[in-house]
């Protein structure tokens, strides 16, 4: 087999591909026994037909299609493999030239989009800025407050609701005269927004005993996004009282005897949060530092494929505003992922087995599954692969903060030693059951 690679551009490249008659032989061989054995021919046994009677009864044009179809993918792989071509996407063929006599060779060209060649800088000359890491009063007091609303208890008032308030409410709802949904007793906190729309404000200003009308789309079922007519009743208004901050909460709370032993280990924590923080914004300014100093081509055949599937499943492929958006963030999301595998390359990161199962632990959770239906499930739909390369690329990601030089804002040097990248929230698609 012989092949030549043309450029068309950064991203998509021409592959002609010529295969002698030998090497198609064994393959048009195959294509007459598969026929052979899919039709039946009078005097002879199914699969025992001659060639020159499966020419006659389906033609040699039919016995070389089969042919070909079956040759093309494994000589365009070979192709690729030689010419050293990345290829991605939906390869176009054209077949040129089939062996319809005996000695005529197999002719075709390739065109498919490639992944880029990306030329990365000198990593350890990187240098970002990220927040200083130190917790204010507020994020202290904002812990101090969470760990209380833990210990605190629910006293009934003599008073209008107000926001923040617990309250028993009853609630109905129903469209024209059909009852759709209804609950009594329930507990409430008034502003969560965790129940129907507009309940909130319907809430608000009510007593015990008070009943009121509002209307609100439903939130699921087969009515789900319909307007119903909703009434709730308010049983009993409730405020939380929270425990004062002294010796004793703290020995309630937690292991420590006083309240400044308490409060300064939720200032560690604090402290240890912002520092999570501050090496999360250093990974991102990383990734963002590359992405605006690298060139970075991104085949427009691919992005319109990803554009189109994004807007079929939303049934709204007439937005042209919207395309505009999800063009934008498709191309940003391919460039990054070119990069990464660039760094994964040039750092030549390997997946070992205990981090690949620890990234399938942390997105079975993620997800709320078991882990080992998680794990069968992404095997099942062939995204294993997919996966170990996520984990390749946020290990290559971690060496290059490794390398990178990071100040905070008062132009102190940053160590990010303790910032695992595994323990980073989980963004990759959920695998259907």
């Amino acid at each position: 087999m012989k092949s030549a690679v043309e450029t068309l551009s950064p991203t998509r490249v021409k592959i002609v591909v010529e295969v002698p008659f030998d090497e198609m032989k064994p393959m048009i061989e195959a294509a007459y026994r598969t026929i052979g054995s899919q039709i039946q021919v009078p005097g002879f046994r199914r699969g025992k037909v001659p060639s020159r009677i499966i020419d006659q009864r389906v033609g040699r044009g039919a016995v070389i299609q089969e042919a070909v179809n079956e040759a093309l993918p494994t000589f365009f792989a070979q192709a690729a493999q030689a010419e050293e071509v990345r290829a991605i996407g939906r390869p176009e063929v054209d077949v040129t030239a089939v062996p319809l006599e005996d000695g005529q060779d197999l002719e075709f060209s390739v065109e498919t989009d490639v992944r880029p060649e990306i030329t990365l800088p000198d990593l350890s000359r990187i240098t970002v800025t990220v927040d200083a890491a130190q917790a204010s009063d507020e994020d202290i007091e904002e812990r101090l407050t969470t760990l209380r609303q833990r210990f605190g208890t629910l006293s009934g008032v003599e008073r209008a609701v107000e926001d923040g308030d617990f309250v028993s409410i009853d609630l109905g709802a129903s469209i024209g005269d059909q009852e759709i949904d209804s609950v009594s007793g329930v507990s409430y906190e008034v502003g969560s927004g965790t129940m129907l729309e507009g309940l909130d404000e319907a809430l608000l200003g009510m007593s015990a005993g008070d009943t009121k009308d509002f209307t609100a789309p439903l939130a699921g079922g087969d009515h789900q996004g319909e307007d119903a007519a909703c009434t709730v009743t308010v049983a009993s208004v409730k405020v939380r009282e929270l425990p004062e901050l002294n010796d004793d909460f703290a020995q309630l709370a937690s292991q420590f005897d006083t309240m400044d032993e308490l409060r300064a280990d939720v200032t560690a924590q604090a402290e240890q949060a912002k520092r999570f923080e501050q090496g999360l914004q250093a990974r991102d300014k990383v990734l963002e530092h590359l992405l605006d100093t690298i060139e970075i081509p991104v085949p427009d055949g691919i992005v319109e494929d990803e554009v189109n599937a994004h807007l079929e499943g939303e049934d709204r492929l007439e937005d042209d505003e919207h395309r505009a958006e999800v063009d934008e963030s498709t191309r940003k999301a391919l460039r990054a992922q070119f990069l990464l595998d660039a760094l994964v390359e040039k750092l030549e990161v390997e997946v070992g087995q205990p981090e690949l199962i620890e990234y399938l632990v942390m997105s079975a959770q993620q997800y709320g599954m078991d882990p080992n239906t998680f794990a069968q499930a992404v095997d099942q739909q062939g995204q294993i692969p997919a996966m170990v390369a996520e984990v390749a690329r946020r290990k290559a990601l971690a060496e290059v903060l490794e390398q990178a030089t990071v100040v905070d804002t008062a132009g102190a040097t940053v160590d990010l030693s303790a910032l695992n990248p595994a323990t980073d929230e989980v963004t990759d698609v959920k695998p259907e059951a």
